[in-house]
């Protein structure tokens, strides 16, 4: 992989971290596109460099709130936005689950699966189909949860724990992270302007907590380092983090709008064009 390639893939990650097209499918989708010769880890490697970008990117254009969230939880206040962090701990669970006894069974996946992407990519469309046809009509028992237009309820420890469970789902490639959770908390009945702002927070932690175990392996001899090269995770890192930061703030003002149902349509047919060349 040379640094032009690691452009591309960083604002490829950039934009499909946020928009509910599958970041992970869309890097794979690239990587047999431009012919990059890296095996499953390799790869995997990689892309955890250019989620950790936009993870920044992240807590960035949230800044306000996240500085505020860890202000309240390291001081211990008995506030809402205490109440929030453990909420957000809790949807971190599932993922927790997944990333130590699945990782191997994971990373078989990455490297070229352009089938598993394929079919991945379309059951992500059915779900913000399914998520967007359905808005009115939570599957939640509250009936008082309906949804319409700016309102909702707000999210519990139980919406959490089930928006993590959906997060979990979707470390397969092509299914993605941000559909499958704000599509999970829109079916919920929960609030649609806190649900982007929710999601994009619930994934700093398992993204940190697996590059910062990368690294351990790495310097602890349990893990050899990856062969991509410097300059290539410095390109793909900065473009990542850069087209992260635009992207963030597009997508929260979409979720408020309820405009994820054009991105089901898209889906399907990269979804369909994948599995008829894999």
């Amino acid at each position: 992989m040379d640094w032009f390639d690691a452009l591309i893939m960083g604002i490829v990650q950039g934009l499909a971290e946020y928009l509910p097209i599958s970041s992970s499918g869309h890097l794979e989708i690239f990587h047999d596109l431009l012919g990059l010769q890296t095996d499953g880890a390799d790869s995997l490697q990689f892309d955890v460099i250019l989620h950790i970008a936009t993870v920044l990117s992240t807590i960035v254009v949230l800044w306000h709130e996240f500085s505020r969230l860890c202000k309240s939880f390291f001081t211990m206040r008995r506030d809402q936005n205490t109440l929030l962090v453990w909420k957000i701990l809790v949807s971190c669970i599932p993922v927790l689950f997944v990333g130590v006894f699945l990782k191997d069974r994971i990373e078989a996946l990455f490297g070229g699966q352009l089938l598993v992407v394929g079919v991945c990519l379309c059951i992500t469309a059915a779900l913000l189909a399914f998520a967007y046809f359905t808005r009115t009509k939570p599957i939640w028992l509250n009936r008082r949860t309906v949804v319409s237009g700016e309102t909702g309820r707000n999210i519990s420890f139980m919406d959490a724990f089930i928006i993590g469970c959906a997060q979990a789902v979707a470390v397969l490639p092509g299914l993605s992270r941000s559909g499958s959770t704000i599509a999970t908390g829109i079916l919920l009945g929960n609030k649609r302007d806190r649900l982007a702002s929710f999601s994009f927070l619930m994934v700093i932690i398992p993204v940190l907590g697996a590059a910062l175990l990368d690294i351990y392996a790495a310097c602890t001899g349990k893990k050899e380092p990856g062969n991509i090269g410097v300059l290539p995770c410095i390109v793909g890192f900065i473009a990542s983090f850069l087209v992260g930061c635009v992207a963030c703030k597009w997508m929260i003002n979409l979720v408020k709008k309820g405009g994820l149902v054009w991105f089901s349509l898209y889906c399907i047919v990269v979804g369909i064009i994948c599995i008829i060349f894999a």
